[in-house]
């Protein structure tokens, strides 16, 4: 195996064996019928962005699909299992589509559906830090490979798949924060730097608070470690109120259980405010309502 790494897939697989003449002819571009589809369940993906699920049926609606979705072929069901492109497919789905260009290819075992499965989506930049860290993992553990050969498969270097790894040593409520895209992967670099839990978690706190940027949050993290005070001196001043954990924690609540963004917002008096919960289509506000109702 170490001897083919560096070229991608062909790296972990062997070629796909040829056809029968029955089922789809491998790479084969098809019009397919979306009903026919099933989701992956090996999909590294978990959390798919209401808002810009909708951005990208828009997008679709007006200028159609721009790259076909990767599907394998079930003889026995006469259905097609989703490899890769799942965030398309709930979007064309969502833009009204009732069919989807898609590419056929013929995994020979689970091993190689895995496969092909994380490196296409690790190769993508719309995965969150979180997804792509768990699918480098998944690939040293499945494949016994190490950072350097993860790097070569899916074309990063191994500094950069060694600080994406780097962030699952972060407490899950961070973690959260950077799957939903409240902090981004420089953001938990940066926490990473600080020693202190309690220090760090505070800093956290911080940067969603004020929405600091990543330059601002390592000039928080230089100076945690050791010198609380001067942490406090460099935090920059806002005249924004600050939402306190306590709020932040129900909105990632909400958030989780609804599936879609939430606000709250607090008056002068903390007993009174408002919810806003954020929908991109009726399908979206039907599930909202759904949810309520329960």
């Amino acid at each position: 195996m170490r001897r083919a790494l560096g070229r991608g897939l062909e790296a972990l697989i062997p070629a796909a064996a040829p056809t029968t003449g029955d089922e789809p002819t491998a790479a084969a571009v098809l019009t397919l019928p979306i009903e026919k589809i099933r989701p992956n369940h090996l999909q590294p993906r978990k959390f798919f962005d209401p808002e810009k699920l909708s951005e990208l049926a828009s997008s679709i609606k007006t200028h159609g699909l721009a790259q076909p979705i990767l599907v394998s072929y079930d003889a026995p069901r006469d259905t097609y299992e989703l490899i890769a492109g799942e965030r398309r497919l709930r979007a064309s789905e969502l833009a009204g589509l009732r069919e989807v260009q898609a590419i056929v290819r013929t995994p020979e075992s689970e091993k190689s559906r895995l496969a092909i499965t994380l490196v296409e989506n690790l190769q993508r930049e719309d995965l969150n830090p979180i997804e792509s860290a768990l699918g480098y993992l998944r690939l040293m553990k499945e494949f016994h490979i190490s950072q350097t050969d993860v790097g070569g498969v899916v074309g990063k270097s191994k500094s950069a798949i060694s600080n994406t790894l780097r962030l699952l040593d972060l407490p899950e409520e961070i973690q959260k924060a950077l799957q939903f895209g409240q902090l981004s992967e420089g953001h938990g670099r940066a926490l990473l730097m600080i020693e202190n839990s309690l220090e760090r978690h505070r800093v956290f706190q911080l940067i969603l608070a004020q929405k600091l940027s990543v330059r601002q949050a390592e000039d928080l993290a230089r100076h945690a470690n050791g010198n609380t005070a001067e942490t406090e001196e460099k935090a920059p001043a806002k005249h924004k109120p600050l939402k306190s954990a306590d709020i932040r924690a129900l909105e990632n609540g909400l958030q989780h259980s609804l599936g879609t963004k939430v606000d709250i917002k607090t008056k002068k008096d903390p007993t009174k405010g408002a919810i806003t919960i954020h929908f991109y289509s009726l399908t979206d506000f039907d599930k909202i309502i759904k949810a309520l109702q329960k």
